[in-house]
Formats: C-alpha cells, sequence, structure tokens
C-alpha cells in the first residue's frame, strides 16, 4: 500500500452449476493470478462454488459437501498468497442451510457471512431452500469438521489488517444492499471503509443503471469503497439472465465497471485515507455513529492481507479535478458556478442596498471574470452597470495589450471605466522608506500592490460602495499575492474558483454572448 492505495479487484470467473470442482479451480487460478498483481481484496460472485441457480440441488447432501470439500481445497492452495478474498457457498448448520459468504486469506478462514435478506419475490425464491441470518441470531463460533474449528459465524463481522487496523472490511450479499436499511449501513458505523458484495443480480431492462446509481449513493451516504462482484453469463438459463457486471465505487465515484456480459474481472486502486479524512470531516457521520444503530459487540477479525505496492496506480487521478474534461459537461460546470458567484454577490448587495462597487481591473482573467460576474449580479439586482467603477491603475511593468484589454472590457461591459496612475505614488513610497526604484525585488512588487489596494479602497469609500476582491481560490490558498495588498476586498467574489477554472469560466461568457 502506498499513500493509503489499496489494490482491489471483483471477479466473475468462468463456472459450471453444480461442478464445484471446475469451479473451486477456476477461483483458485483468479486468486493466484491477481495476488501476483500486487491485489490486497478479491471478491467473487455469490454462491460461486457452486453455481448461484442449483435451485433444489442445494438440498442435495451430495452438493454441499462437494462445497465444503473444494472450499478446503481453495484455502490450501491459495495458503501461499496474503490477498484477502471472498467467496459464496451453502453452508449447512443443524437444519438449515444458509447462503454465506467466506472471507479467506493466507490459508485461513478467517469467518462465515450468512445473507440477512433473501428475496423472494419475482424470478427469486431463494427462501425455498435458504435461511435468512436473523439479528437475534448473535455471532458465534462454529466448528464444521476437525479440519474446520472455532470459526466466526455471523453478519456482526469485520476482517481487519494487523498493520492498518484503520481498514476495515464489512460483507454483505445482493439483495442486503437493495433493502431500506441495509447490513452495509450498521458494518459502516461500526467502523468499515469497504464493503465487499458477493452477488448474483440478473439482468432485465434498466437494472444495471439502478444498480450503478444505487451503489454508487450507497457508498456515497456511508463515505466508503464498495466492491461488487457479480455472476457471469455461465448461470444464465431460460429464467434469467446474468451478465457479470461488476462495479467498484469510492465515496459516490464510479472507478471501475465491467462491460456486461463479458465475464471482465475488474482491478482499481481505493483511497482509504482519502476516505478516512472524510469521516473525519464530516461531523454528521460520526454524529449518526453515536446516535443511530450501533453494536458494540461487533468481531474484528485481523489478517496480515495488504499486499505492498510500489506500480503506478491503476485508479485515475485527475490532474485538474475542478475542470471536466468533456465540453458540454465542462459548460454546464461553468453556468453553475458563475450563477452561484453572481447569486451571492447579488444577496450581499441587496442586504446592504449598495448602489456602486468598485473593480480592480487588470486586463488578466481573474479581474475579468470578477467583472463580468459583478455585472450580472448588478443586472439581478437592477442596478444600471454604470455604477460599476472599473479602475485600471498602470504602473511598471503594465503592458499595453492588459491595458487595453482592461479599457475594451470597461467599455463594451457597460461598466464606468476610470484610469488612475499610480506610478509616482509608488516611486515617492520607495523613497519614502529608502528603497532603490531599480532593485526589482519583493517590496518592489508589493509596493505596487498594496497601492492599487489603497486607490481601490478610497474610491470605493468616495462612491459609497464596496471593493470587489479579484482573487481567486488558488492565489489565496497558496499565498500567490500581497498580504493586505490584492487579497483585501469587501467581498471576494473568485475566492471559492479555482486558477485551472478561471479561464473556462471566462470562456463561457464569451460563448454566451
Amino acid at each position: 500500500m502506498k499513500y493509503g492505495f489499496l489494490r482491489v479487484a471483483c471477479v466473475s470467473p468462468e463456472l459450471k452449476v453444480a461442478d464445484c470442482r471446475f469451479n473451486s479451480e477456476k477461483i483458485i487460478e483468479s486468486v493466484i493470478n491477481l495476488s501476483r498483481e500486487k491485489v490486497s481484496i478479491i471478491v467473487f460472485p455469490e454462491l460461486c462454488i457452486t453455481g448461484y441457480t442449483c435451485g433444489d440441488l442445494f438440498f442435495q447432501k451430495a452438493l454441499t459437501d462437494s462445497a465444503l470439500t473444494e472450499l478446503k481445497i481453495i484455502v490450501e492452495k491459495t495458503k501461499d498468497f496474503k490477498s484477502l478474498f471472498f467467496v459464496g457457498l451453502p453452508l449447512c448448520l443443524e437444519d438449515c442451510i444458509f447462503n454465506c459468504a467466506v472471507a479467506i486469506s493466507g490459508g485461513k478462514i478467517l469467518a462465515f457471512i450468512p445473507k440477512t435478506f433473501l428475496p423472494n419475490y419475482g424470478e427469486f425464491y431463494e427462501r425455498r431452500q435458504f435461511t435468512p441470518f436473523s439479528r437475534n441470531m448473535k455471532t458465534k463460533f462454529i466448528n464444521l469438521d476437525d479440519d474446520l474449528m472455532n470459526i466466526p459465524f455471523g453478519t456482526d463481522i469485520l476482517i481487519s489488517d494487523k498493520k492498518n487496523p484503520l481498514i476495515k472490511i464489512g460483507v454483505e450479499i445482493c439483495e442486503d444492499l437493495w433493502v431500506p436499511i441495509s447490513p452495509s449501513v450498521r458494518h459502516c458505523l461500526n467502523g468499515a471503509s469497504i464493503i465487499a458484495n458477493l452477488s448474483s443480480g440478473n439482468e432485465i431492462i434498466g437494472k444495471a443503471s439502478y444498480r450503478r446509481m444505487l451503489i454508487k449513493s450507497h457508498s456515497a451516504k456511508n463515505i466508503c469503497a464498495y466492491l461488487y462482484a457479480n455472476s457471469g453469463h455461465d448461470e444464465s438459463s431460460q429464467d434469467m439472465i446474468f451478465a457479470s457486471h461488476n462495479l467498484i465505487c469510492e465515496n459516490g465515484s464510479l472507478l471501475k465497471e465491467s462491460k456486461r456480459f463479458s465475464n471482465e474481472t475488474i482491478i482499481t486502486d481505493i483511497d482509504t485515507e482519502k476516505l478516512l479524512q472524510e469521516r473525519r470531516k464530516t461531523t454528521s457521520f460520526s454524529y449518526s455513529v453515536d446516535n443511530i444503530e450501533h453494536n458494540s459487540e461487533y468481531l474484528v477479525v485481523s489478517s496480515d492481507f495488504i499486499i505492498a505496492n510500489d506500480e503506478k496506480l491503476l485508479c485515475f487521478v485527475d490532474s485538474h479535478p475542478f475542470v471536466p474534461s468533456y465540453k458540454q459537461e465542462r459548460f454546464d460546470r461553468c453556468e453553475e458556478v458563475i450563477s452561484l458567484q453572481a447569486e451571492g454577490l447579488a444577496k450581499r448587495i441587496r442586504h446592504i442596498n449598495l448602489k456602486s462597487a468598485v473593480i480592480g481591473l487588470s486586463g488578466g482573467l481573474d479581474s475579468t471574470l470578477a467583472l463580468l460576474v459583478t455585472e450580472r449580479a448588478f443586472d439581478l439586482c437592477k442596478i444600471d452597470r454604470k455604477q460599476i467603477f472599473a479602475i485600471t491603475m498602470p504602473c511598471f511593468g503594465t503592458t499595453g495589450r492588459t491595458y487595453n484589454n482592461a479599457c475594451i472590457l470597461a467599455k463594451e461591459s457597460g461598466a464606468t471605466l476610470k484610469e488612475i496612475q499610480i506610478s509616482k505614488s509608488v516611486i515617492q513610497h520607495l523613497s519614502d522608506i529608502g528603497h532603490s526604484i531599480d532593485n526589482h525585488d519583493v517590496t518592489y512588487e508589493n509596493a505596487q500592490a498594496r497601492e492599487r489596494t489603497q486607490v481601490l479602497m478610497d474610491y470605493a469609500n468616495k462612491v459609497n460602495g464596496i471593493v470587489i476582491g479579484t482573487g481567486d481560490l488558488s492565489e489565496l490558498a497558496l499565498g500567490w499575492c500581497t498580504y493586505n495588498g490584492d487579497h483585501m476586498s469587501m467581498y471576494g467574489v473568485n475566492n471559492s474558483v479555482p486558477k485551472t477554472l478561471v479561464r473556462y469560466l471566462v470562456e463561457w461568457f464569451s460563448d454566451e454572448v
């Protein structure tokens, strides 16, 4: 793991219904290959050792015994690999059959986690074969035979890594996700930041988009990563079609999605540190932990499953996260940002009964955007744009291009343009403090910025207005501005806009006009 990134995978292996030997071989093959690719967590579909569509064959002792035998073989054949992986099988306990997920790592079964909600509607009739796990059934330790002793069985179980105890994985199975209050909600409130879902969701028209939306929103409200592994086309029959629709989501974002009907294995990296940081920042999440259903008796099973990985990240990290790549999406984003800017300023204008505003207009993008947004706010408040005083203040280094841009912009926009030369004032100030005009250091630069701010403030007093700040979020965050200079204003209209987005916002105005 590097910088909190953890490599995960969802697999829909080739399968033969009721052929446990064939299925276990495919599972073993996948685990070995993915472990070698530095995958720390692997999720397989629901009942993948037997197949989901066995129907009343689940009542056959030969099938359930074979599933348990193959589970032992899977554990043995993968004992040299650290990856934590989850497989599904029918588990017979006394007079019940449970649809279970099995957590395995390093040649050890960590837990059996049974399914809570069994669909028994439409094309599903799981209650015919399986028993749902009830909250009244407490987590316990079970003995299946001499090889499988003292293994946790229940739903209130989390898997954590010994070296990284803050990373906890909870498990739910298929229908558990689709109910009003999923088991994973409880898991997350008890510390799980990753949810593994072993599923056999079939396909009907429109279900894929709903499934995608559901998992994205579920990962968002629980501030978690959600790994959803679905059965593939080998489960399909005349009654139901399966499409191996695998998805990995993180805090509302879709990181990876398989092409349906392809039995595609998807692999990506999730940012566990970011998830934990988001939970700490979102104080309502911690409030939920204290005030909503919470079980302090959760069993946490530890294992050493995280695989060190210094390879290139598989997940996409956007170098320009505030600027959408697609033109239409970017256009819509710009329209929304500008509306927010203008509405915020308009509220301030109405609240203080403002009749005029002052902006330092340099001809650059930041001040251009500030002027354009201010114009829109004045229009919303039905105030004449002439009451916007755009002041250009040429000094050392002012180029003809930026000066002309400022003049043209003010004229075309309908604002009142004022030109105030500040060279003499700055020269006098530098002389007063004993600084050479030929020493072009930070004092030389900042003296100009502070003089411009003084002019703007005083002119705002003169016209009974306020100074509209032009500095953007990036400048303020990085300190790329002059303290008590251009970072000062009565209303910073751009202070929540990153530098990378400014040019596109100005471009939006150009396209609109």
